[in-house]
């Protein structure tokens, strides 16, 4: 078992009646087990976004999320140009056709929190996206390989 589920500290809190009876809905919706995984989930992803914001130089990973639609070609081919701006940042991408002329495409990202913001931008900046969503964590992917050597770890060799 973790540490972290075997060191709990317990918080008290108050809230307005309407937001705990939406709050208690999300969880039934969800079929968490408790509001304290629901609280858990929230808390963590503020977080995130809050190092993201403060702490320009600190390793987050994460995925951009963005949806698209216009003349793929022409869009596709200048999101592929910014990405090439931050090779170290994308790991991977994943792209699918949606309806009509739109499209969905998911980065894998990982880098400074500042690089990843300027990368959300210049995406954002591109014609014809119209929603975007970077999304981080603060866990980062295992090194593949070691900095000096270029040999592949450990982590890296499953």
């Amino acid at each position: 078992m973790s540490s972290e589920s075997t060191s709990l500290a317990r918080l008290s809190m108050s809230l307005p009646a309407d937001l705990f009876r939406q709050l208690d809905m999300m969880v039934a919706e969800r079929e968490l087990p408790s509001r304290s995984q629901l609280i858990a989930e929230l808390i963590r992803h503020a977080l995130a976004a809050h190092e993201a914001l403060t702490r320009p130089d600190e390793m987050l990973a994460g995925t951009i999320t963005l949806v698209y639609r216009g003349d793929r070609g022409r869009v596709r081919h200048q999101l592929a140009q910014t990405q090439a701006h931050y090779l170290k940042e994308v790991i991977s991408t994943q792209h699918v056709f949606l309806e009509g002329d739109q499209s969905l495409e998911v980065l894998l990202v990982q880098g400074p929190a500042i690089r990843l913001k300027e990368l959300s931008d210049a995406l954002r900046r591109v014609r014809g996206v119209q929603q975007l969503e970077l999304v981080t964590t603060t866990a980062l992917l295992p090194p593949l390989y070691e900095p000096q050597t270029g040999k592949r770890t450990l982590e890296g060799a499953s």
